[in-house]
């Protein structure tokens, strides 16, 4: 099922709290019924000054931390940042993984003092086999522009060229589900695809803005490297 780019947005208090989720079963109900929400076009308008990373790392139990880093995109300064220490209460299924991060995510960008213009997941969007990832998840949830950046593809792929902005489509059951980005020269691509509130050309372009010096985006390695800081 594609996406009805008209819909309109849900918000959080609308929308059921995925920790309200508990079996496999409801989880994909949930995601059927969010999917048609995700608006995969650009806003009008939009302007991507504050871009925050998300990132969530596990303990070797069920213990989890979920980390925010906002990035002022211009000077890539860090403006903004927030932690949540949890515990996955949703098992680790294929294709429901988000149940497990949502929730501590959603409290994280809660507690966060800025609001972010553009949200880069450290996952899928809607490549994915719903087409309904992390980033589409929580960019509905959240009612933000978001994308999804995997260091994995989920679908089929040529290799791009080898300079930097290189891509080719992302492909699944035939359908264009994402890119894979070459962000830099003769070093493997990452995987971008849609999450809400943004087309693909979009998504890459904002992915390579924040791809400077790194293979991955400035603001997942950030992410990553606070909740590791916390996990510790």
């Amino acid at each position: 099922m594609t996406p009805d780019p008209t819909a309109a947005p849900v918000t959080r208090a609308q929308a059921r709290r995925p920790a309200d989720v508990r079996t496999a079963e409801e989880a994909i109900a949930e995601q059927e019924r969010l999917r048609p929400l995700v608006r995969p076009t650009a806003d009008p308008g939009l302007d991507v000054r504050l871009a925050a990373g998300l990132d969530v790392g596990y303990a070797d139990d069920d213990r989890l931390v979920a980390a925010i880093v906002v990035v002022d995109v211009a000077t890539m300064e860090t403006v903004d940042t927030s932690v949540v220490r949890a515990t996955a209460d949703f098992p680790y299924v294929p294709g429901l993984f988000a149940f497990r991060e949502l929730p501590s995510l959603l409290t994280a960008l809660d507690r966060l003092a800025t609001t972010p213009d553009l949200l880069v997941c450290d996952g899928q969007g809607l490549a994915h086999p719903r087409r309904f990832g992390l980033a589409c998840h929580l960019g509905v949830l959240a009612d933000l522009p978001s994308v999804g950046v995997a260091k994995t593809p989920m679908g089929h792929f040529e290799r791009p060229g080898p300079a930097r902005g290189a891509s080719t489509d992302l492909l699944d059951d035939g359908e264009v589900v994402g890119r894979a980005l070459r962000t830099r020269a003769g070093v493997k691509p990452v995987f971008v695809s849609v999450g809400h509130r943004i087309d693909l050309d979009r998504a890459c372009a904002e992915v390579l803005r924040l791809c400077r010096d790194y293979r991955l985006p400035e603001t997942t390695r950030r992410a990553d490297a606070l909740g590791r800081r916390h996990l510790r």
